[in-house]
């Protein structure tokens, strides 16, 4: 699937752009890549215009590697694009940027969707920071992100492991994961008014159903569901599942 999304390039943003319609704004993890939303693109990009900014994780200047840092990058994106009524759609850290973009700029979103999101509590990294050098250990780590480990295969875990050689790299990783552990949103989200579907995996290690359960809690006009023998990325690990709930719900909003 990887090989069929085009990257695209304006200015200083590299994105992918498919489809026509309704615009869908799709923000990948820590570790993500474009292709982590490959079946949400071959699916909704009949019906919808997907779109997947390339967050700039590994080449933010260290003072701005974090939290806000990544949600300006997107705010800039968006206005450089001039997208508006967007479904923001994010898994893990994604997730937890899509949350800070909602609250800031409320008249672009439409809706919202939110899958293993960071912003209440995370376990981040199996609750360790990266080891560089250390192959086993970030095959584990990564292992740890599904359900079922061979999810992802070898190529996934060596470009892991060949971006975590890397110490500036790996130093822009670790301050946005502590930007995203002290930005707890348990109050601010209350605010969010746009309808949001939360689509979690029963068996998240990183952000536990009770995490979900709480965000449920949280955001007001908000919908829970759970995949079954799913960990952190559900788009990944049970694309039809993930796909079916999603069009279930933009169907109800339609």
């Amino acid at each position: 699937m990887a090989e069929q999304l085009e990257v695209k390039q304006k200015g200083a943003f590299s994105y992918i752009d498919q489809g026509q319609g309704r615009v869908m704004l799709l923000l990948h993890g820590l570790f993500g890549a474009l292709s982590n939303w490959g079946a949400v693109v071959e699916k909704f990009s009949k019906t919808h215009r997907v779109i997947i900014p390339l967050l700039p994780i590994y080449e933010m200047p260290l003072r701005q590697a974090g939290m806000e840092g990544l949600t300006r990058f997107v705010e800039q994106f968006v206005e450089e694009m001039g997208l508006s009524d967007m479904i923001v759609m994010g898994n893990s850290l994604g997730g937890h940027i899509g949350l800070m973009y909602t609250l800031n700029n409320p008249d672009k979103v439409g809706a919202l969707v939110l899958t293993g999101s960071s912003g209440l509590f995370e376990n981040s990294m199996g609750g360790s920071y990266p080891k560089r050098g250390d192959y086993n250990y970030i095959k584990e780590r990564v292992g740890y992100t599904f359900y079922d480990p061979n999810t992802v295969g070898e190529e996934y875990v060596k470009e892991i492991f060949e971006t975590l050689k890397s110490i500036s790299k790996s130093m822009r990783i670790v301050a946005i994961a502590k930007s995203a552990q002290r930005h707890n949103m348990a109050r601010e989200i209350a605010d969010i008014k746009v309808p949001t579907l939360l689509i979690w995996g029963l068996n998240d290690t990183i952000t536990p159903p009770a995490v979900a359960h709480e965000f449920n809690k949280r955001i007001p006009n908000s919908t829970l569901r759970f995949i079954d023998k799913c960990c952190h990325a559900p788009m990944m690990e049970r694309p039809q599942e993930f796909n079916e709930i999603l069009e279930d719900f933009l169907t109800s909003q339609s």
